[in-house]
């Protein structure tokens, strides 16, 4: 070939050959018009530096990515294009993708487009047309440079939260049974020990006391209404030949219940039981007894309680009966007690207002009359009579550290018969808890209360008690305790006045949630006005107690 028309050609090769390469580049780059050029060998800017994807190919006109065009792709997965079966060199497994990471994936975008957020721009048209080694598509989202691609999807159940770490559970505290909602904790304690003076009489002797005392306590586990039962018996043995015979059995149960009708109203329940005799040197006893006569009260509530946002307020009425047992005589024969026996009907108001959390003081008043099975007693006195209570205080429940309600008050109360004087007093009631330190707790108890009388010319007995133990744990298995009290008897229309006081100690040793070991120590007395009526007393006592 002539050298010339070499020449020609090899001009027209270099001529040709770049805009050949150019055309087919604009061709695969689809580059809109009017758009910079793009220099390969220009320097990256920050953000493009910190990108982990490679650049993709583009052309050298096409203008930059705009911000809300961000081109991102996902890097394609080892081994991408490997079969199912055969050689995977990258050394790592090939997962496939489960339905827990896709639903991340999705709950993940349908965060970001809920309302808010900024919706998701769709890519350029090279990069909507693109795909990941996946095959979804890519977003990026307008507000986000740099965003990594998130897809949309439905969201998916949300896991819940875990639950924050409830108080901590005492080792020895009982577990209980449940059954129908009701969780029930039964238990039963053996004791035994020494009385010295179980007559409570200025001369008397000494005896081994037994006792068996069982116990069931009742709690419900309701989102609405309440029930609790505590029911608790004893009966006690003495090994002394004593005149009249002190064994005898006592029992007290207690029952409340709760019936939400609204949020705002309620229906307010109760039932009580008590079995039990007077003390061995009550004035009520006759002469001659062969053993102490029984007495049981029963008696139940009914009430409608209503909250006017802090504001509450109740009402209730209660219906009570006390029956006495006749009375068993050394020489064989027996003594009527029926003129003892009354009934009682009453009513209490109860308003609160509730000043913070855990405190609201409240003012009850009540009234109630007594009715006896006889209108005239064995005496020839008529002792049927009405009375009022009026009372206030507060409930506590500061920060756990006090807790409970105290009360006080004044209560008049007139008998049918002018002979009879009115009785009337101040009166307190209640029971605080103070947790003092995390090892220590006092308990302050009170308690009011207007016994009947069959003595010639006394209107009736008013019962104060007030009542102080300190608890302190050595350890939580090793519990000790301080308690000591105070009572007044005042018998009205009578120049009797007795002052009752005790003190005793105790330690309880918990081997394990089912049983305890506990013993104590007492010292009790009574200073009278009527001197023959002094005693003191002095126990011993050592108990192994079941529970579950």
């Amino acid at each position: 070939m002539p050298r010339s028309r070499i020449s020609v050609l090899a001009c027209s090769f270099l001529l040709l050959t770049p805009a050949a390469a150019f055309a087919q580049m604009q061709r695969f780059a689809q580059v809109e018009p009017g758009t910079p050029a793009y220099d390969p060998l220009a320097p990256e800017s920050a953000d493009q530096s910190k990108q982990k994807n490679p650049r993709p190919y583009q052309s050298f006109e096409q203008r930059p990515p705009d911000r809300r065009e961000t081109t991102t792709f996902e890097p394609p997965r080892p081994a991408a294009g490997a079969g199912k079966t055969g050689f995977d060199s990258s050394n790592s497994r090939s997962r496939k993708p489960s339905s827990k990471s896709k639903t991340a994936k999705e709950a993940q975008s349908a965060r970001d487009i809920a309302p808010g957020n900024p919706a998701p721009v769709p890519l350029s048209s090279s990069a909507s047309s693109s795909t990941s080694s996946t095959g979804k598509s890519a977003y990026a989202f307008a507000g986000k440079p740099g965003a990594p691609p998130v897809e949309a999807g439905p969201q998916p159940p949300t896991r819940n939260k875990k639950k924050k770490k409830g108080a901590e559970i005492d080792p020895y505290d009982p577990l209980g049974f449940r059954s129908g909602g009701l969780t029930y904790y039964p238990a039963i304690e053996f004791i035994g020990g020494y009385d010295s003076n179980p007559g409570r009489s200025a001369n008397g002797t000494s005896s081994g006391i037994y006792t068996v005392a069982p116990e069931l306590r009742v709690r419900s586990d309701w989102s609405r209404h309440e029930l609790k039962a505590d029911l608790r018996g004893s009966y006690n043995w003495y090994s002394a030949d004593e005149t009249p015979s002190l064994d005898r059995p006592y029992f007290n149960g207690t029952v409340d219940g709760r019936i939400d009708v609204t949020r705002d109203t309620r229906i307010d329940l109760a039932g009580r039981v008590t079995v039990s005799t007077d003390n061995p040197n009550s004035p009520n006893l006759p002469a001659g007894l062969a053993k102490l006569p029984l007495y049981t009260s029963f008696g139940a509530t009914a009430g409608v309680g209503q909250k006017f946002n802090r504001f509450d307020v109740s009402v209730k009425g209660t219906v009570d009966r006390t029956v006495y047992q006749d009375s068993e005589l050394t020489n064989g024969t027996t003594a009527s007690n029926d003129d003892r026996n009354y009934n009682q009907y009453g009513a209490v108001l109860r308003s609160g207002y509730e000043i913070s959390p855990g405190v609201t003081p409240f003012v009850e008043v009540g009234l109630d009359t007594r009715k006896r099975d006889r209108p005239v007693d064995f005496s020839g006195y008529r002792r049927d009579s009405k009375g009022w209570t009026a009372m206030v205080g507060s409930t506590f429940e500061l920060t756990r550290l006090l807790t409970g309600d105290i009360a006080v008050g004044y209560t008049r109360r007139e008998y049918d018969d002018v002979r009879l004087q009115a009785l009337e007093g101040i009166i307190g009631k209640g029971s605080l808890t103070w947790t003092a330190t995390p090892l220590t707790t006092v308990k302050l108890t009170a308690a009011t209360t207007v016994g009947e009388s069959d003595q010639v010319g006394v209107s009736g007995v008013l019962y104060r008690d007030l009542g102080v133990e300190v608890d302190h744990s050595f350890r939580r298995w090793l519990i000790g305790s301080l308690k000591g009290g105070f009572g007044i008897d005042d018998y009205v229309g009578s120049p009797r006045t007795d002052h009752r006081y005790y003190f005793g100690a105790g330690l309880t040793y918990k081997l394990n949630r089912f049983v305890q070991i506990k013993g104590e120590a007492r010292h009790e007395w009574l200073e009278s006005s009527q001197q023959t009526a002094d005693y003191s007393a002095n126990l011993f006592l050592l108990s192994l107690r079941l529970q579950y």
